[in-house]
């Protein structure tokens, strides 16, 4: 069985993970001067206890069968994707320089016909946790014990969709599908309660029949303990992690600015932001 097939619980590995994690997307942006930077700092420690604590998989064979599938909703945030599927060996270490260029397998957008374990395509928000409910009554139909995973912003709860799908969740019990939404409170157009207040979460969750948890998604061993308790409920319903995560985590002078959905980063910045992160990894 391959590492990676079984379960890592030690957590300073898992935050090295997460800090390598952060250092292939800074890496990544500086080859194109732009990209969701912010979003893949802050669902780095998301990423880190996903791959390498919760999901299994096979590096050399990303359409491996038995695998789980890890469902990018976000495809704008396909840079973190890439920066995790790096980490975790299913995408070669010398593509990183190729990220948004002509014929890369790492388009700035996530591209499943493109890029080896990017399981769909995004773009259009809110069509992920329809797609997962699919893949989940699939599973469960060929008798499959596999779990479906899919990452989502908090700016997908605006989508009508992603609540149609949360309700046929409920009523399918699909037990095998577990939703992570990333709550870092920003959107294109500002604060995201102040576009549209999603507010309370955990109780709208809840009333279309989730296991709901809300956790500090920065927060490493809150996040395995609430993973592991995701997929060792004994209640037939889906579960959901709600991860209230912090926009550019671990970088202190891009943590500070204010317009961070698109952070701008100077073209001097970036090395600055790789010795901060590695400057907060040896403090």
């Amino acid at each position: 069985m391959n590492m990676r097939e079984g379960v890592l619980s030690n957590v300073p590995s898992l935050e090295e993970r997460a800090w390598r994690i952060r250092r292939n997307a800074l890496r990544m942006g500086e080859v194109q001067g732009q990209g969701y930077i912010a979003q893949a700092l802050g669902i780095a420690d998301v990423l880190a206890v996903s791959y390498f604590h919760a999901t299994r998989y096979r590096p050399e064979e990303p359409a491996w069968e038995g695998r789980d599938r890890f469902l990018l909703s976000i495809g704008h945030y396909a840079i973190a994707l890439y920066a995790a599927l790096l980490e975790a060996g299913i995408i070669p270490a010398e593509e990183l320089e190729t990220y948004g260029t002509d014929d890369s397998r790492l388009p700035m957008s996530g591209m499943a016909s493109y890029t080896p374990g990017m399981e769909i395509s995004g773009g259009s928000l809110g069509i992920g946790l329809g797609i997962a409910v699919g893949m989940a009554l699939a599973l469960r139909r060929k008798g499959s014990d596999r779990f479906v995973y899919n990452l989502m912003s908090d700016g997908e709860l605006d989508e009508g969709p992603t609540w149609e799908a949360a309700m046929s969740a409920g009523h399918w019990k699909l037990s095998n599908l577990i939703c992570l939404v990333d709550v870092n409170r920003m959107q294109a157009d500002g604060p995201s309660v102040g576009v549209l207040n999603f507010e309370p979460l955990p109780e709208k969750w809840a009333a279309f029949g989730w296991h709901v948890q809300r956790v500090d998604g920065n927060n490493i061993p809150a996040l395995v303990a609430a993973f592991d308790a995701a997929r060792e409920l004994d209640e037939p319903k889906p579960r959901v992690i709600i991860c209230d995560t912090k926009m550019a985590k671990g970088v202190p002078f891009l943590e500070a600015r204010e317009k961070s959905h698109f952070l701008r980063v100077e073209s001097h910045e970036w090395a600055l932001a790789l010795e901060a992160l590695d400057a907060g990894r040896a403090a």
